[in-house]
């Protein structure tokens, strides 16, 4: 039986996102032009203008790709979680996924200049901010004065900010170190005290 056109839909996106994601990865959305990604891909110009647009649009595409893998990441963590300590663990595995060279180029590095400070901030809400509003919200910090979605917002603004921090540091491993602790200080009456 011959694929259907969703089929092929599907495996030229599929194969579009998988060719251009390591090389955005590596070298950075400037240095990768748009016909060594189809030529990588195996498709046409054509079927890159039809499915994104753009080279910019399948590089949105990527970061989303990217985003939906680190939400998933913390998700994961956060529902085998359920101790005192969940917030700090989940702060930590943050920055420990911000530090992968694949999440600094595409997400922290290319993101804001390739799609604007903007677009870059209302995808980083979109993926992350549900799931930092149920993990705050389970905090005793949490009330009507201080609700959840405003504090989840203000969070994931200071916590990105953190990476972005380490991200463009000449010494990530003391500026992660200082980023940390510093959050951890910031957001402490959000962690309910252990024991």
């Amino acid at each position: 039986m011959a694929p259907s056109q969703e089929d092929r839909r599907l495996a030229t996106q599929t194969a579009l996102l998988e060719a251009a994601r390591p090389l955005f990865a590596e070298r950075g959305f400037a240095a990768v032009s748009a016909d060594e990604i189809v030529r990588a891909a195996g498709v046409t110009r054509g079927a890159l203008h039809h499915h994104y647009g753009d080279k910019r649009g399948l590089f949105r595409a990527v970061f989303e790709q990217v985003e939906l893998g680190l939400t998933q990441e913390l998700a994961d963590l956060v529902a085998d979680g359920g101790d005192d300590d969940l917030l700090p663990r989940a702060l930590s595995a943050f920055l420990d996924i911000c530090e992968r060279d694949e999440v600094r180029r595409i997400a922290l590095t290319d993101a804001p200049a390739v799609l604007g400070w903007q677009t870059w901030r209302e995808l980083e809400a979109q993926y992350g901010l549900g799931l930092l509003i149920a993990l705050l919200s389970a905090s005793p910090a949490v009330d009507d004065s201080r609700p959840a979605p405003l504090l989840a917002q203000l969070v994931l603004s200071a916590v990105v900010e953190g990476a972005l921090l380490i991200a463009h540091s000449d010494d990530p491993i003391a500026t992660r170190a200082q980023v940390e602790s510093s959050l951890t200080a910031l957001f402490g009456d959000l962690i309910p005290p252990s024991g």
